[in-house]
């Protein structure tokens, strides 16, 4: 149990954070997906975790907010401020490699370093790689997969569908 009347130890809070999963992608915490910017002590020395949502608005971040303070608290880390930052705005550059296998394993399609998502205005479609079967073979069935946070693909030669979890 933690002691915060005397000293809060933040690496200890960063390790508590990594406990805390995705409401979406369950298989991620919030960690690999990199939206925890930042552990604090704010003026008055209380504990403070800023975070930044994958997409302004995204439907999950409450939740997210309830189960950092719910494992927090149940650590000793009483009380505890989240503050939501958008600027600057969340990037699939700041998810881990780990969270990246993670997604891969769990069939869906990590997001590939360097390439904003804008080829549906600009050129053909990004031919992105099949999750199951590793084939570059694909075509986007649909801009939003089951969140807004990813596109639906499907495999030529598995005939697979999967999400694609978009950059950003």
């Amino acid at each position: 149990m933690a002691d915060t009347t005397n000293t809060i130890d933040l690496n200890d809070v960063r390790n508590i954070l990594e406990q805390v999963s995705d409401p979406e992608i369950p298989v991620l915490t919030i960690t690999d997906l990199g939206i925890v910017r930042e552990v604090r002590l704010d003026e008055s020395g209380q504990l403070e975790v800023v975070i930044t949502p994958t997409y302004s608005g995204c439907p999950a971040m409450n939740m997210i907010e309830v189960n950092i303070r719910a494992v927090l608290q149940e650590a000793g880390y009483d009380p505890v401020t989240i503050t939501t930052v958008l600027s600057p705005a969340w990037t699939t550059d700041w998810m881990t490699e780990n969270g990246k296998k993670k997604l891969k394993a769990y069939g869906i399609a990590p997001p590939e370093p360097g390439n904003v998502d804008k080829h549906a205005l600009f050129q053909d479609d990004k031919k992105v790689e099949c999750p199951r079967c590793s084939s570059r073979n694909t075509e986007m069935i649909a801009q939003f997969g089951s969140t807004a946070c990813k596109s639906l693909y499907r495999c030529l030669d598995c005939l697979e569908p999967f999400d694609y979890f978009k950059c950003h």
